[in-house]
């Protein structure tokens, strides 16, 4: 007989109610659990209490939070069992610091984000053990605080825990996030997954960033495509020579996962046309640091960055 999973948790912190935090912690409520919702920008949360967070699009329903903060300290007063990390990448050495008194016997983080390499920086903080990676498949586009529009949803998400004794846990989370609508699966192939979502990142997010273009007129535009083949070519060359798998058909499944995307602005445009910090270092930038490792010229995304990087303020 199957041993059912006694990690249960019932209780969630998202930290982060930009558009993917706000996805989050919407599916989360509805789903019945206790969420808080995190971020240092009151005029974020106050509309999740109410009228609460809508989504529209891909998914389309209405959910408020159970409450709201703007300071991660308060989560370590009445921890809750999870907390998922939805920020910017930027932002992690200040979240991990301010997350030291979260850490607990039966409590863990998911690194809920885009980039290479976000879950160590939380590890190298606070232990392997209370860390879990995921990623995710949906594109979304904040149309004003509590408003949030899905360009689409490719259902399952995955996650993974850093060390083996929270492999329970993980797979109770998983089921969590499952049951509110958010399909996850636990998996043992993160590290590959997380490397097969920036090598896609990595060659349209930086064009439509300096571009100012949607990811349809991107890929419809030939001389742009032709910097987007090079990227992705540049990108798996490094994967591969780092032995990361990637899958035999990764190339024209990507091709095809943009050409699906429709008219919808990735992250790093957004970022750009709002004034913030990109997370072109831990997408593009990561790709350079691999490269090098193993001695290998990464023209492309070494000019991307450079351009990306004079756009932001």
């Amino acid at each position: 007989m199957k041993k059912k999973n006694s990690y249960k948790p019932k209780t969630f912190a998202v930290i982060g109610a930009g558009p993917v935090g706000g996805i989050v912690a919407a599916f989360l409520s509805r789903g019945g659990y206790d969420v808080t919702l995190c971020d240092v920008v009151p005029a974020l949360l106050e509309p999740a209490l109410d009228p609460g967070i809508t989504i529209e699009g891909s998914d389309n329903f209405q959910a408020r939070v159970s409450r709201i903060t703007t300071r991660v300290d308060d989560l370590a007063k009445d921890p809750p069992d999870v907390v998922i990390v939805t920020v910017k990448a930027t932002a992690l050495p200040l979240i991990a610091s301010a997350l030291e008194g979260f850490v607990g016997e039966g409590r863990y983080i998911v690194s809920w984000q885009n980039g290479i390499d976000t879950e160590l920086v939380l590890s190298k903080a606070l232990g392997a053990r209370h860390i879990m990676r995921a990623v995710v498949n949906f594109g979304c586009t904040m149309i004003k605080p509590g408003h949030i529009e899905e360009a689409f949803h490719q259902r399952p998400h995955y996650l993974q825990e850093l060390h083996p004794d929270s492999r329970e846990a993980a797979i109770g989370i998983c089921s969590a996030l499952t049951g509110c609508g958010l399909d996850t699966e636990h998996t043992d192939q993160i590290r590959n997954m997380v490397w097969s979502k920036a090598v896609n990142n990595s060659s349209m997010n930086p064009v439509c960033a300096v571009t100012g273009k949607t990811m349809f007129d991107v890929i419809n535009d030939p001389i742009l495509f032709n910097m987007v083949d090079s990227l992705l070519k540049e990108g798996v060359a490094v994967a591969r020579a780092n032995e990361f798998i990637l899958g035999p058909d990764f190339y024209p499944d990507t091709i095809s996962y943009i050409r699906n995307a429709g008219h919808h602005k990735p992250s790093m445009l957004q970022d750009i046309e709002a004034g913030r910090r990109t997370e072109i270092d831990f997408i593009n930038g990561k790709i350079i640091e691999y490269g090098a490792r193993v001695g290998m010229a990464t023209p492309f995304n070494t000019t991307l960055r450079s351009l990306v990087k004079s756009l932001e303020t």
